[in-house]
């Protein structure tokens, strides 16, 4: 299975995510392949044009798990994007993925209230999950979802599910090198760095470019008129490009 996850879970298995609300689940299921991700809200807003229609669940729970059964049936690793806070609602995924003789493996996303709180505030219209909900969710999570009694449901894996933090911290990274990239380019709008700026962070990197100096009108070779000079601690060394 594709994963950003450092595990070593079998291949095919049914992977199951156990978290609140806002807890972060969606984004720990994009590290998986989109077509291994079987989301309920996205079940939800098939049946009901929706994906926070509460009243579309029974619906789309019985879309997922024939979607399931189909993939199960071809030895496919799939991810179930749910809340599955509750035992019942786990023990109907254990059951389905038992009759295929399919491995299963709880993932357990603990973020703390405050936080899927502090999320789910932002969610508008159906997305916003009533409070009393997702205060419920988060307890039924802590009383009955840990690792030991996950394996006592019946999972072959149970573990809580890593890096969900470093995850975000990694996007944030990520659009920072975008970001920096796309300055260096002039893609933002500015002058950007320049097709020779560019090539001398190439070849010497960001730090000993700092250090370099453009000289214009240089006749040190014919037909150049710009040079470089690269002074690093006390050492010249001059480029013509």
């Amino acid at each position: 299975m594709t994963s950003f996850l450092d595990t070593d879970f079998p291949d095919p298995a049914v992977i199951v995510l156990i978290g609140p609300a806002g807890s972060g689940k969606s984004t720990l299921a994009s590290t998986w392949e989109p077509t291994q991700v079987l989301s309920l809200d996205h079940y939800r807003a098939l049946v009901s044009d929706s994906p926070g229609d509460q009243s579309a669940t029974g619906d789309a729970v019985f879309a997922l798990l024939r979607v399931l059964e189909a993939r199960l049936r071809r030895g496919l690793t799939s991810v179930i994007d749910a809340t599955s806070t509750n035992p019942e609602d786990r023990a109907t995924l254990l059951a389905t993925a038992r009759r295929y003789g399919v491995p299963t493996v709880a993932l357990i996303v603990p973020t703390p209230l405050n936080v899927c709180l502090a999320r789910n505030a932002t969610r508008t219209g159906d997305r916003h999950v009533p409070e009393d909900i997702l205060r419920a969710q988060h307890q039924a999570m802590v009383a009955t979802a840990s690792p030991a009694r996950l394996r006592q449901e019946g999972f072959d894996y149970a573990e809580f599910a890593p890096g969900i933090q470093r995850l975000g911290r990694l996007g944030v990274l990520l659009q920072r090198v975008s970001d920096t990239r796309r300055r260096e380019l002039g893609l933002d709008g500015g002058d950007g760095l320049g097709n020779d700026e560019l090539l001398l962070r190439r070849f010497f990197g960001p730090e000993i470019a700092r250090l370099a100096t453009w000289k214009d009108g240089s006749d040190l070779v014919t037909g150049e008129d710009r040079v470089v000079v690269l002074d690093v601690a006390g050492d010249h060394l001059t480029l013509a490009f």
